[in-house]
């Protein structure tokens, strides 16, 4: 079953809310590259995760979740899609979800102005929301957009930075990952007025899950196959990302001369060796326990929510988490 078939969610509502919000903008023919571009972007899958995770934060709530707890959850979608443009551009990276990367399609220039309408779209759209009870609306516009720059900005400073942090590792998590998955179940809890306490409570759960999800990310690199991923497996190696198995090899002197020689220009055979020696080591296991860790933090969360019915939701999330291996 998927998702949102557990969740009990219809995708196909959220899917229209995502394309309305270019469909509804008057300012963009509806045959233009930009419009036709994004609605291939949001038309080509994805699981959709932040967008049911503003569902399910308004199912803790006073009210029922109408119209406001759709756009927000469309409005999610939509920032991540634009994060994504931007994230394959620094990259380089020629695939996404099995296909062409937006900009391999367009070319660079007009993925970049594409991800920036998306980004001034969601703030267009969330800028009607202007009374103080209103307020945490504009935490996806804001922060959560200011701080999917800052993990991307910090991703692409410390590229092939061996001498990366632990607490740099996981700040950058945070806030290229996490912070939107958290703020997602927030401000959908927020829409249908939850209490306070209880909407801190799902960041808090958001957040534990969100960082688990990254670093999964980061082990599946190492773990799946380019068909299973939708890019080729290695990736973030062979584009300077040191992520946490990485970080744990650095651990070994035996293998850390061999890890630190990686950069640009490195050749196929050289990011393959060390592939092989990361994915040899005690890495992997220790990088699964740290996401496992998370997971642990999310769940006791689900206990401290027992009380709303809902909370059945935060387990079906935390099940697809915990299982996920793409």
């Amino acid at each position: 079953m998927k998702l949102h078939e557990a969740l009990n969610i219809d995708l196909n509502q959220i899917n229209r809310e995502i394309e309305n919000l270019v469909a509804r903008d008057k300012d963009v023919p509806k045959k233009s590259q930009l419009a036709q571009s994004i609605l291939e972007l949001v038309g080509s899958g994805g699981k959709r995760l932040r967008p049911l995770m503003v569902i399910v934060g308004g199912r803790f709530g006073r009210k029922p979740d109408g119209r406001r707890t759709l756009q927000l959850a469309a409005a999610a979608e939509f920032i991540h899609a634009a994060s994504l443009i931007h994230d394959d551009i620094i990259d380089d990276a020629e695939l996404r979800r099995g296909g062409a990367a937006l900009h391999v399609k367009t070319g660079v220039l007009s993925a970049v102005h594409i991800g920036n309408y998306m980004s001034a779209r969601v703030i267009e759209l969330l800028s009607k929301y202007t009374g103080d009870k209103d307020r945490y609306v504009h935490d996806l516009s804001s922060v959560a957009t200011a701080q999917l720059c800052l993990g991307e900005y910090q991703q692409m400073e410390h590229a092939f930075d061996y001498d990366l942090t632990l607490e740099q590792y996981l700040e950058k998590s945070l806030n290229k990952t996490a912070m939107l998955m958290a703020t997602c179940l927030r401000v959908g809890a927020l829409s249908t007025e939850s209490p306070d306490e209880v909407a801190q409570l799902l960041y808090r759960f958001g957040e534990a899950l969100g960082m688990s999800f990254q670093i999964q990310d980061d082990l599946l690199d190492f773990t799946q196959s380019a068909e299973k991923l939708g890019k080729p497996a290695g990736s973030d190696l062979r584009h300077g990302q040191v992520t946490l198995p990485v970080l744990f090899a650095l651990q070994d002197p035996a293998l850390a001369p061999a890890i630190r020689r990686i950069g640009p220009d490195s050749s196929e055979e050289e990011v393959a060796y060390v592939l092989n020696l990361v994915t040899g080591s005690d890495a992997l296991a220790r990088t699964a326990e740290v996401s496992q860790s998370y997971l642990d933090q999310a769940a006791a969360i689900v206990q401290e929510l027992s009380s709303y019915p809902a909370h059945a939701d935060l387990q079906t999330l935390l099940q697809y988490f915990a299982g996920r291996d793409y």
